[in-house]
């Protein structure tokens, strides 16, 4: 098949988790002998603002870490959508993209067929940015992809879309993988969390599942991320945490590899909104075989094993006895390490979500066809 992605950016991963997945599920689409072509605005936020603070490195380290992968930064306002579509089978479009855009495509879809069309949500904004939402026309789309069960049913409920599926993030496991520590370093030891401070989503949060275990109990620690204030920057070395600043994802398994444990702390909507929806950070480091101890969050969705592949601690004290417990008992961490890592392989990895993918495309094509003998 010929599949054309519409995405905030494919090259960047700066504030920009969905990076992460796209660039897993291009790779095994690839790997199958389809032929994916990206396209990502010129101007990405996520992008700019990478290149502002960390030069053009960062963009020659992607070439290098996914030769397979490429992305065309064009101005969506003049795209040519004749032209980039022409022999589309599967047209996937990501909904960090312009309103404009994405009203564009439907109308290319209506007008011309022949193809299946996608919008794709992984994001927390159909409940916190409702408006924003509602404003995207989907009305010649197919359907939409949701990262979870509840945003599938609000498009649903909301009349936003008449058709959608739940399409869960994954790891990439061709990069994210068990790494041993490198020759001549030391065992694994300390804490590592890799996230961003945000928009004061989940700051008391961090106070209470992060930094406050890591000072009570000494913990050798470092956190990667970026947009972290000064209030935060300070917090951070009030209780004795390294701030390493952006880490490239790819990156990210050599850096878990060199850490006996990590956290996932998630941002306010996905508990309190949004159950059954872990950010993609649990996919990846349950892949890496690190274990790890998780804020409260409800995994409606049954998307794993609380307990056997991560422990979930109900509040700070738990926090503290639950990463006590991991780094001093090396048998519960071995246990957790291996069980997550073997739900990821059954269950959750990008190969998992392209299977899931190309059913969907398969049971539409016939629509598609149709469409485009209509328009014929």
């Amino acid at each position: 098949m010929r599949i054309v992605l519409f995405v905030h950016s494919l090259l960047s991963c700066w504030n920009h988790g969905n990076a992460h997945f796209l660039r897993g599920v291009c790779s095994e689409l690839l790997a199958r002998g389809h032929a994916v072509e990206v396209h990502e605005p010129r101007d990405a936020w996520s992008l700019a603002n990478l290149v502002a603070g960390h030069g053009e490195a960062p963009l020659r380290g992607f070439a290098q870490a996914y030769p397979q992968l490429a992305s065309t930064r064009d101005d969506p306002a003049s795209l040519d959508l004749d032209a980039v579509l022409a022999g589309a089978d599967l047209v996937l479009v990501h909904e960090w993209n312009a309103h404009d855009l994405v009203r564009r495509i439907g109308e290319h879809r209506r007008d011309h067929g022949g193809y299946a069309l996608l919008f794709h949500d992984t994001h927390h904004r159909g409940i916190t940015d409702p408006a924003a939402m509602a404003g995207y026309d989907l009305r010649h789309y197919d359907g939409v992809l949701a990262f979870g069960a509840v945003l599938r049913d609000l498009y649903l409920r909301n009349g936003w879309a008449q058709r959608a599926w739940t399409w869960h993030e994954a790891a990439d496991t061709r990069v994210f993988r068990p790494l041993g520590a490198p020759a001549g370093a030391p065992q694994r030891q300390g804490l590592v969390w890799i996230g961003n401070w945000g928009d004061d989503e989940r700051t008391a949060e961090l106070h209470e599942f992060l930094l406050g275990p890591v000072r009570d109990l000494g913990l050798p620690a470092t956190v990667h991320g970026v947009r972290y204030p000064a209030q935060a920057l300070a917090a951070l070395q009030a209780a004795g945490i390294h701030y390493g600043d952006w880490l490239p994802n790819h990156r990210a398994p050599e850096v878990f590899a060199r850490h006996a444990v990590t956290v996932h702390v998630p941002r306010r909507p996905y508990v309190q909104a949004l159950p059954g929806i872990p950010t993609i950070r649990v996919f990846e480091a349950l892949a890496c075989g690190i274990p790890l101890v998780s804020a409260p969050w409800d995994d409606a969705e049954g998307l794993f094993e609380p307990g056997a592949d991560f422990l979930v601690a109900r509040d700070g004290a738990q926090m503290r006895e639950h990463l006590r417990a991991v780094l001093h008992e090396p048998a519960l961490a071995r246990s957790l390490a291996e069980h997550g890592l073997a739900t990821i392989h059954a269950r959750h990895s990008c190969a998992h979500r392209v299977d899931e993918l190309l059913a969907i495309a398969a049971a539409l094509r016939p629509a598609a066809a149709s469409t485009a003998a209509a328009s014929a």
